[in-house]
C-alpha cells in the first residue's frame, strides 16, 4: 500500500452507555453516525461510493447491501467484515486498499452496538427485544465449541484470556501491581476524556488488586466492561483528503493474521498473531516502533495489552512487566498509551469499542485529542483482537 494512497478525514462517535435510553435499528444509528462524520469531514453524502460495516442485525444476510439501500448509497465497493474485536481495523485497511486500487473514491466505516426497538405481539405487547446471535456462534450446531468447550464451562472470552494469563505468568512471572498499573494509567486518560464512562471514577493500584476475581488471575478491575455505542469513520483518495477541514491521516501500513477461532485450538500459547501482524504493519508504513507517538492497543483485558505490547515489539518476549515499571502510560507519560482510557477506561461499545482507538487515534494526530493530547504527535500503532486473541489486525497511522 502506498504510505499516502488513502487517509481518514472526519469522523463520529457516540458516548458509549451502560445502558441506552434511545432504542434504534442498527441502520438507523448507522445513519445518524454517517451523517455526523460526513460532516465533520465535509464530505457530501453523494461523494460516498464504499461501505464497510460489521454485521448488519435487520439483515444477516445482504447485509452491505441492506445498509447501502438505508442510506441512499451507490457502492462501487461494499464489505461486511467479521473479525470481532479487530474487525474495525480491518475495515480501515481494507477500505484504503479499495481506494488504492481504484476501486472506490470515499469509504464509509461504520460500526453500531445499539439494543433495538422491543418487539410487540399482534395483542401490541412487548416481547422484549430481538435475540441476538449467539455469542461468536459458537453454540451452532456442528461446532467443536458448541459440542466440547461450552460444555465443560469455556464459554465466551474472560475464560480463554484467564488461560492465556496464566500461561504468561507461569512462564514469565510478573507483579500483579504491573498488570494494575494498566488499568490505573488507562483510567486516569479516561479522566481527561468527557466520552469515557469512566470519566469520574479514578482508580488505584489497590482498588485493581481489591477487586473480585472473575476468571484467576484476571480481576474485575482488569476486564472490559460492555455497553452500547457507536462509530463512524470517513475515508478516502489523498487529493480528497487535503480538501477537508482536518489534518489527513494517512493509513501507511497494516497487517492481518488468523489462526484460530477458539483458544483450545491455538497453535501457540507463546505468541500470538499479534506479532506478524506487526511486522507486516511497519514493514509496510516504514516505520520504526521508536517513531510511534502514541500506542493504543486493543484491551479487552490487561493482559491483552502486555501480549500486544511484546509481540508488536516495543519489548522482547517476557520484558512486558518491565517495560510496563520503567514507563509511564498516561497521556502526557513517556509512552502514551490508549490516551482516551482505552476499553477499559472508556468502555467496550461492541465493535464500536474496537473503532475507539482508531478514532483516538486520527485525533491524536489531527490535535484534536483536548485534555489528553499528546505533543507532536505524527505517528499511532493502533491493533485490533478479535475472538480469543484469534484474529489480529495492526495499522500504523500517519499524519500529512
Amino acid at each position: 500500500m502506498g504510505k499516502r494512497a488513502a487517509a481518514i478525514v472526519g469522523l463520529a462517535e457516540w458516548a458509549p452507555q451502560r445502558r441506552w435510553d434511545r432504542p434504534m435499528f442498527s441502520m438507523e444509528a448507522a445513519a445518524e453516525l454517517a451523517a455526523l462524520a460526513l460532516a465533520d469531514a465535509q464530505v457530501e453524502h453523494g461523494e460516498v461510493d464504499g461501505l464497510v460495516t460489521g454485521p448488519v442485525f435487520e439483515s444477516p444476510m445482504f447485509g452491505p447491501s441492506a445498509l447501502a439501500e438505508y442510506l441512499g448509497v451507490r457502492a462501487n465497493f461494499a464489505e461486511m467484515v467479521d473479525l470481532g474485536g479487530a474487525s474495525p481495523a480491518g475495515m480501515i485497511w481494507r477500505a484504503a486498499a479499495a481506494i488504492e486500487v481504484g476501486a472506490c473514491e470515499t469509504v464509509l466505516v461504520v460500526c453500531t452496538t445499539v439494543p433495538p426497538p422491543p418487539r410487540s405481539s399482534p395483542s401490541g405487547a412487548s416481547r422484549g427485544p430481538a435475540r441476538l446471535p449467539a455469542y461468536l456462534g459458537g453454540d451452532a450446531w456442528g461446532s467443536p465449541q458448541g459440542q466440547f468447550e461450552l460444555p465443560s464451562g469455556l464459554v465466551a472470552a474472560t475464560p480463554s484470556f484467564a488461560l492465556l494469563a496464566s500461561r504468561y505468568l507461569a512462564r514469565f512471572p510478573t507483579a500483579p501491581e504491573l498488570l494494575a498499573k494498566i488499568s490505573v494509567h488507562q483510567r486516569e486518560n479516561a479522566t481527561r476524556n468527557p466520552k469515557a464512562i469512566f470519566r469520574d471514577e479514578p482508580i488505584s493500584i489497590d482498588d485493581v488488586l481489591a477487586s473480585r476475581m472473575v476468571a484467576d488471575p484476571l480481576k474485575l478491575l482488569e476486564v472490559v466492561m460492555p455497553c452500547f455505542g457507536g462509530g463512524a469513520v470517513i475515508v478516502t483518495r489523498a487529493d480528497r483528503a487535503s480538501r477537508g477541514p482536518h489534518r489527513p491521516v494517512f493509513v501507511s501500513g497494516h497487517g492481518e493474521r488468523l489462526t484460530h477461532k477458539s483458544i483450545t485450538y491455538a497453535p501457540d500459547l507463546d505468541e500470538t498473531p499479534t506479532r506478524v501482524a506487526s511486522e507486516r504493519a511497519f514493514a509496510m508504513a516504514g516505520v520504526a516502533r521508536s517513531d510511534v507517538d502514541v500506542a493504543l492497543p486493543y484491551d479487552c483485558y490487561t493482559i491483552t495489552v502486555l501480549l500486544t505490547l511484546e509481540d508488536a515489539g516495543f519489548c522482547g518476549v517476557g520484558e512486558g512487566g518491565r517495560f510496563l515499571e520503567e514507563h509511564d502510560l498516561r497521556h502526557d507519560g513517556d509512552f502514551p498509551l490508549n490516551t482516551h482510557g482505552g476499553q477499559l477506561g472508556m468502555g467496550q461499545a461492541g465493535l464500536a469499542g474496537g473503532l475507539s482507538h482508531i478514532t483516538e487515534g486520527v485525533l491524536q494526530i489531527q490535535g484534536r485529542g483536548d485534555g489528553r493530547q499528546v505533543r507532536n504527535c505524527d505517528v499511532a500503532y493502533v491493533n485490533g483482537t478479535g475472538g480469543m486473541m484469534a484474529e489480529q489486525v495492526a495499522l500504523i497511522l500517519e499524519g500529512a
